[in-house]
Order: C-alpha cells, then structure tokens, then sequence
C-alpha cells in the first residue's frame, strides 16, 4: 500500500531528544543536514521507508475538542507543506513538543529525524510526505578493512542499524481537511509508557473508511468462526473452515457490504446470525470502533485478510486437509474399532 521507488529525499532535519523525567534535555540543530552522498541517501531512505512497505493500517489525526489545529503535530505538518521554507524551523517546534510528552521515565532518548519527501505512493497515489523518526536502539559494529598486507579489526559503538527503524510516521499531504492520511511505526517498548508516541504526541485515529471497515469485518468474523463459535455451538473445525470460506467467496464477489444479506448468505442460521451480530456490537463498544451495515468493499482490505483466512484441516502430525470448495464432500466419523476419528472425503478425479 505504501512504496518509494519514485521517492526523493528533499530535506533532513536532525534533533536529540532526552527523557524530560530524567532531567535530560533537547539539542536541536542550527540549520537542516546538507546530503551530497547519493549512497548516504539512498541508505536514509531504506532506513525511514521500507517498514512502511508492511503498513496497512492508515490513521488521521484528531483532536478531543475536534478542532483539527489544536492537534500540534498537525499544526506543524500543515505549516510546512503550506511552506516549505519553514520546515526546519517547524522541525524544531516538533522536537520541543516531543520531549514535553517524553515524560514516563522508561522513554529512552534518542535522535529525533525530520524528513521531507517527494512522491512517495500510498494507495496509487504520488504524494509528498514529511516523516519523523525517532532512533532509540544503538547497537555496536565491528568493521574489517584491509592494513599491512593482512586485515585490521575495529569496532563502532552506539551505531544505528539502518534495517530497524525504531518509532516512525509518515504524514502525507493529502486529505488535510480530514486530519492527513498518516502512517505510523512503533517497534520499541510496546508497553504501556509507549503510548506516548502515537496517542499523546501524533494523536491518531483509525481512518474510518472502507479500507477499514472490511478489514475490521472481515477481522471480527474471523474471530467470531474461531473463538466464540465453540462457546455457543457443536461445530466441528471442517463446518469452521467452510464458514470463512464462505466469508472470503462474498467478500470476493460483492462490491458492496450488506450486514443481513452478509449474514443469511454466509451463516444461514438464525441463531448463528444472532450470535455474529451480538459479538460484532461487542466488538465495537469495547474498541470504540463502530462498522456501519453497509459499505463499498476494499479490494485492498480483502487481500489483506485473505492471508490469514486458513482453509486447512490439520489431523494429528500426519495429514493437511485442504478444503476450498464444497464441504458437503467430506465427512466426519469415528471408528470404535480404532478408536479413533476420521474423514471421508469425495473427489472425481485425482491429480
């Protein structure tokens, strides 16, 4: 969904930010890094930009009064792409509000990046887009090089693997009225004092569109066929597998989300239907995160989930059973000679 094979990197702004708890404090730089090196370059991309490769999820910002300004990373985001000749002096701002949220003492300093990029693709869509990083993980190398006919060996501490990219965001400029479209990394202290990243200094929600809402959908039954379906009813794991093929085969074919015709097309039964429904209204009280009844299906969000869909029947440590069409052609059984369960499975031809 996101990639940066047509990206250009326009400009670097580079800042430490210390643990405010700690009594350490900021270093901001007088001016923005002047890049020459093609190949420091293109190492800085592939370190900002290929874990946005794996992204899916897209947030906005948001504020709780609903005023979009009061959101300060947004503030300073749409300043710079209003202006780009303000955008080291914003990165400065950005780093002064992110060490006054660094406050938990376990949030570790580090240096805080401020990048502006130019055609970076979310969507299908080219769009210039600022990202702030935060490297907090240094690591020690060691380096070889050739001396005196032979080899020399040296070491290189806190150094920065480029292939671990810390904490991250990618703000692009588009949609500005709803809050951005904006991606979002967190790899480090997935704990509770690492909210601060994406919940107090970005201050993001989940964009409620129809990438989401099939992926939450599709999500929800996933869980529902998976977990709560053995609470509720006797249902062995082939019924199971088909029911998600079921799922996966409408979401392929419809254009559009229907919750009724979802749930007599892919459950037919009544008290199957009821159950879904219940854990789907559960779901979103408990996650904040209403799905309307209705909604154009993303193609995207349905590849997405297709991944993770198992239509595969494991029997001991001896069989997979692959079902993908018709569960009428197999059966279930037990054998009181062998004591033991089997299936029955009908076919035409074998290939």
């Amino acid at each position: 969904m996101i990639s940066f094979f047509e990206a250009s990197l326009a400009e670097l702004s580079i800042h430490r930010i210390g643990n405010k708890s700690q009594d350490e404090f900021y270093v901001l730089s007088e001016q923005s890094v002047v890049i020459k090196d093609n190949m420091l370059s293109n190492l800085l991309q592939q370190y900002f930009l290929s874990s946005f490769e794996k992204v899916n999820e897209v947030y906005r910002f948001f504020h709780p009064n609903a005023d979009l300004n009061l959101n300060e990373v947004y503030h300073f985001a749409a300043a710079i792409f209003e202006n780009g000749e303000t955008f080291h002096e914003n990165s400065k701002e950005l780093a002064k509000y992110l060490y006054d949220v660094s406050g938990h003492p376990k949030i570790k300093s580090g240096e805080l990046y401020l990048a502006y990029f130019e055609n970076v693709q979310i969507e299908g869509e080219l769009h210039d887009a600022i990202g702030i990083f935060k490297s907090e993980t240094k690591e020690t190398y060691l380096k070889v090089y050739p001396e005196n006919e032979g080899f020399g060996l040296s070491y290189e501490e806190e150094a920065i693997n480029i292939n671990k990219l810390d904490k991250g965001c990618l703000i692009f400029n588009t949609d500005k009225d709803q809050g951005f479209r904006v991606a979002v990394i967190d790899q480090t202290n997935r704990s509770a004092e690492a909210v601060y990243w994406k919940d107090e200094f970005l201050k993001l929600k989940i964009r409620n569109d129809n990438f989401n809402q099939t992926n939450n959908v599709l999500g929800v039954y996933k869980n529902f066929v998976t977990e709560k379906l053995d609470q509720d009813f006797d249902i062995s794991k082939a019924d199971k597998i088909d029911l998600l093929n079921k799922s996966m085969k409408y979401f392929k074919e419809k254009e559009s989300f229907d919750l009724d015709e979802f749930s007599n097309e892919v459950i037919g039964n009544a008290e199957g239907i009821e159950s879904f429904k219940n854990y789907k209204k559960s779901y979103e009280e408990e996650f904040d995160a209403p799905i309307p009844d209705s909604f154009d299906i993303s193609g995207a969000a349905v590849k997405k989930q297709a991944r993770v869909y198992k239509s595969v029947l494991k029997l001991d440590k001896n069989f997979h059973i692959y079902i993908h069409g018709d569960k009428e052609l197999i059966e279930k059984g037990f054998d009181d000679d062998k004591s033991m369960n089997y299936y029955k499975v009908y076919f035409r031809e074998e290939e």
